[in-house]
């Protein structure tokens, strides 16, 4: 990924000549003054023997970005700046082929102090970033620089572990280096014999160590070497793991999905101790430089859909990536629907579940709601809960959500089109009542639905920005007022009130938001086609609304799948959830595939059940 190599602002920083500009005190601002002395290692000559002095002092020396540090790098600079100034003045004729090379910022030159230099001016001298300069070993000794954000670390960690070994009194330099250069002792003694944590690596380049940096590492860099160390050290305050807030159940394990990458990592691994269990880390976001984890199972994962989902993620161009959400709409099928195509839980047992199917995860950092692909339809309509009940009681309640997303679609229309065309229908006595209510009502059942509707959904979005506490009484008390009150005030009638608040209570049955939301926003169309043209309207609707629902893809596999394409043996959880004797194959990814890898290759169901059929017969004549 292409970095922004700040290459605008240090054009800036570029001092003029000494003859067209003055020479200024640079004692004011040690700011303005580490700006001044990094800009002349890029216009001066610079070489190895004008490195800054090393101090006789053991003790670490601890600055902050602006501060103490940047003063002596400053004054440093100023006497290569007066020296190279005094040369000019002479005289002495310098050709540009005997100068030696301009120093870079963005390069590991080899060069301590040019390094930490380069590290302030592409942070903007941040306050946070702290550099501990350190003399290590007795005959010789070397300069060894300690990096890292205070903001981001866990500084015991640092004190304990980096700081201790590299002051240990029993670290003698001329028992670790035996005659080698100071490249050797860096990858010989301090991996080998200071350094006690578990991950210490190398930096590839610039670019990998600023990345590693601002992920909250340390970096140890020493005075005449380009090897530069990163070590975890990432800290600070996390939440803890608590119970799933949207999708709470009465039966089963009680986690949920925290804003910690690592964390929920942990989760599924925890869960699924398998080997054929893939983790893949990428950096999406050019300035947040976010870290998204794809995680699939080798082996049970459709090959295609694994690569769709790296390309899709790779072609991915965005500044910041704070929510899952985020990547969601970036890497969906381009379809214009309010269906969701991208499956979102925070639980890590559905999660667990949908690898063993053969699906892909995608868990981003910031993020509790992890993204699964492919999904399909019925799978918004399943609950962890149904793998914690009996099969029959899962079942059961499958069939209640979808009952209560048809409600959530028609109630309303339904209601429309009988009181305005079909009349007939109704039964005389109900008829004979609802004719009595509606007397006195001044706006045909089309307004007088719209009025109810909008009202509800200020109540449902005013109850979730409120404060917990206050946010269900308001809406039991909002709900109860407002609904008596046009009742009493004639604006609507009674019976529509009742069709409204079933409707409503009807959307929170549905497991998934994503889905409530895309059945609220198409009961308005319904409302609109019953209030124009009846029973007749609604069934043009759901011809449409079906034909929309069958083009749609997730991943190239069809929404629909396990109905359309129809799949037999997937129905065996889909709507109904058999028992799990029953289910001897998992779902597979595809319509009718199931890609489970054998020594033999990929088989189907059919050759699935012949082996575990074989394998049941083996272990019995055993036994």
């Amino acid at each position: 990924m292409k970095r922004h190599r700040r290459s605008e602002y240090l054009k800036k920083l570029k001092p003029k000549s000494s003859s067209d500009q003055p020479a200024q005190d640079t004692s004011e601002d040690p700011v303005q003054n580490t700006e001044q002395s990094t800009a002349q290692y890029i216009n001066s000559d610079y070489s190895q023997d004008q490195a800054p002095e090393s101090s006789d002092q053991q003790q670490p020396e601890v600055a902050s970005a602006g501060s103490e540090y940047a003063s002596n790098g400053s004054d440093q600079s100023d006497k290569n700046s007066d020296s190279s100034n005094s040369e000019a003045s002479s005289g002495s004729p310098v050709s540009q082929s005997s100068q030696a090379p301009q120093a870079k910022l963005d390069e590991l030159s080899g060069n301590l102090q040019q390094m930490l230099d380069g590290i302030l001016i592409q942070n903007g001298n941040s306050s946070d970033i702290t550099i501990r300069k350190l003399e290590i070993g007795t005959s010789p000794s070397i300069s060894i620089a300690i990096v890292y954000i205070s903001s981001l670390v866990k500084e015991d960690t640092i004190n304990d572990f980096i700081i201790r070994s590299l002051l240990n009194s029993e670290f003698k330099l001329d028992k670790i280096t035996d005659g080698k250069d100071s490249k050797s002792i860096l990858k010989e003694g301090l991996t080998k014999k200071v350094f006690s944590l578990g991950t210490v690596e190398y930096c590839k380049d610039w670019e990998d160590m600023m990345d590693k940096l601002l992920l909250g590492n340390t970096l140890v860099l020493t005075e005449d070497s380009t090897d530069v160390l990163h070590i975890v050290t990432a800290g600070g305050e996390f939440r803890a793991i608590t119970e799933s807030q949207t999708e709470s159940v009465v039966r089963g394990p009680k986690e949920g999905f925290v804003e910690t990458l690592s964390i929920n990592v942990s989760l599924l691994r925890r869960r699924i101790h398998s080997p054929d269990l893939r983790v893949t880390y990428q950096t999406i976001g050019y300035k947040s430089n976010t870290r998204v984890a794809v995680l699939y199972m080798d082996g049970i994962a459709d090959e295609d859909v694994v690569a769709e989902v790296f390309r899709r993620l790779d072609e991915i161009q965005i500044d910041g990536v704070f929510d899952s959400t985020n990547i969601e709409e970036l890497i969906q099928d381009k379809a214009i629907t309010p269906f969701p195509t991208v499956y979102s839980t925070e639980r890590p047992d559905t999660t667990a579940v949908r690898l063993l199917e053969g699906r892909v995860v995608l868990v981003v950092d910031g993020s509790p709601f992890v993204l699964i692909v492919p999904t399909v339809f019925i799978h918004f309509f399943h609950s962890a809960a149904d793998y914690s009940d009996r099969n029959d009681i899962a079942t059961l309640l499958r069939l209640l959500r979808i009952i209560s997303f048809i409600i959530l679609l028609l109630g309303p229309s339904l209601y429309i089109a009988m009181t305005t065309f079909h009349y007939q229908l109704i039964p005389s006595a109900l008829l004979y009542s609802l004719i009595a209510q509606r007397e006195a009502i001044p706006f045909p059942s089309f307004v007088e639905a719209i009025i109810l509707e909008t009202i509800f959904e200020l109540l449902r979005e005013a109850g979730v920005r409120m404060p917990r506490v206050v946010g269900q009484a308001a809406n039991i008390v909002g709900g109860l007022v407002l609904g008596q009150t046009a009742v009493e005030a004639g604006i609507v009638s009674p019976l529509l009130t009742i069709v409204i608040a079933i409707t409503g209570i009807a959307s929170f049955a549905i497991p998934t938001y994503t889905m409530a939301i895309a059945g609220r926003i198409f009961r308005f169309g319904f409302i609109v086609l019953a209030a124009t043209f009846g029973l007749y309207g609604i069934m043009l609707g759901l011809i449409a609304l079906l034909a929309h629902m069958n083009s749609l893809r997730s991943f190239g596999v069809p929404y629909m799948t396990p109905f359309s394409p129809f799949v037999l043996k997937q129905q065996k959880d889909a709507v109904l959830r058999l028992p799990v004797s029953l289910m001897k194959q998992r779902p597979g990814s595809r319509s009718g595939e199931y890609n489970v890898v054998t020594e033999d290759g990929p088989v189907t169901a059919d050759k699935t059940d012949d082996k575990n059929e074989s394998a049941r017969q083996n272990k019995q004549k055993g036994s």
